[in-house]
């Protein structure tokens, strides 16, 4: 299991920042839109047949010419404040059954992802994702900053000046954070590197749809920006959300009266900071167990109900 680079840069002790797939796409939409704005260049990528299959062919004028995998690719950039380097994951290595990354393929990734790092002298690890919050889909979400330092996080905090404050940091929570998000800042402080997860808050209630979510992809790339003190063009990911409240605002109305209702007090206030009704586990299970079935093609249509 190996890497291939197409150059070696001199950087001057960069940064990793990393996306993959997760819920709602945030994180890998939010690196993937950095990488384009600061036109961060192609440094290599990680050699796919041990960790994935194939997921299609390519074909030129009627013959097969090779197979195709999900890329793992490296790129950089050489910045007035702090040279960058980014990780884009196109998918994360899972094990039969598993959604998220784990076991031996996940660990290997990780390692081979701060191999090249390491290669170049990063000395800080950001990854990106998605936290599962209480929140309303018309609220701008926060984003919850989990760090193997306190150093680290205060520097987050520092650099956040009082925004993109997530509900969940501000309760103190405890959590799991899924696949290789999690994995790679423990193995990177394993390794003695600062890492850090930025994870832009998404509603309880979308966590399972199949929709991207701009808005906390946004919110973590903006908090990246005062990280690196970087100008950023947010009007794609703005009209990707546009286009996705149209989308969101359909679904959310698919849901019982009782449901709603109890969702849209999200808007006017924290329930719980207001004594309001708060969304119960019934609840929760219900919108489980229909989220398919909302997203499913409408009878005698390709469409998706929402």
């Amino acid at each position: 299991m190996s890497y291939k680079l197409v150059s070696e840069p001199q950087l001057e002790s960069p940064d990793l920042i990393v996306g993959w797939p997760g819920i709602g796409n945030v994180g890998i939409l939010a690196v993937d839109t950095l990488r384009r704005q600061i036109e961060a260049e192609y440094l290599g990528e990680i050699e796919p047949e041990p960790f994935f299959y194939p997921n299609g062919v390519v074909i030129k004028n009627g013959i097969l010419e090779s197979l195709n995998f999900p890329g793992s690719r490296f790129y950089f950039k050489k910045m007035p404040g702090r040279d960058v380097m980014l990780f884009i994951g196109e998918e994360q290595p899972a094990e039969s059954g598993s959604t998220y990354a784990s076991g031996g393929k996940a660990l290997e990734m990780a390692n081979l992802v701060l191999d090249v790092a390491q290669k170049f002298g990063c000395r800080r690890v950001f990854t990106s994702g998605a936290a599962v919050s209480a929140i309303h889909h018309n609220y701008t979400p926060g984003v919850w900053a989990v760090a193997a330092s306190s150093a680290l996080l205060g520097e987050i905090n520092k650099m956040r000046g009082g925004r993109y404050i997530s509900e969940l940091q501000g309760r103190g929570a405890q959590a799991n954070i899924s696949g290789l998000n999690g994995l790679l800042v423990g193995v990177a402080a394993q390794r003695g590197l600062a890492a850090a997860c930025l994870m832009g808050e998404v509603p309880d209630y979308l966590a399972r749809s199949p929709m991207p979510y701009p808005s906390a992809s946004r919110s973590v790339l903006e908090l990246i920006s005062r990280l690196y003190d970087i100008k950023l063009d947010y009007t794609e990911l703005d009209e990707m959300r546009r286009q996705m409240g149209d989308i969101v605002e359909q679904f959310f109305n698919q849901f019982p009266d009782e449901v709603r209702e109890k969702i849209s007090q999200r808007a006017q206030a924290r329930a719980e900071a207001e004594g309001g009704e708060i969304i119960t586990e019934e609840d929760k299970r219900w919108m489980a167990d229909h989220i398919e079935d909302l997203f499913r093609p409408a009878e005698g249509g390709n469409d998706r109900a929402a």
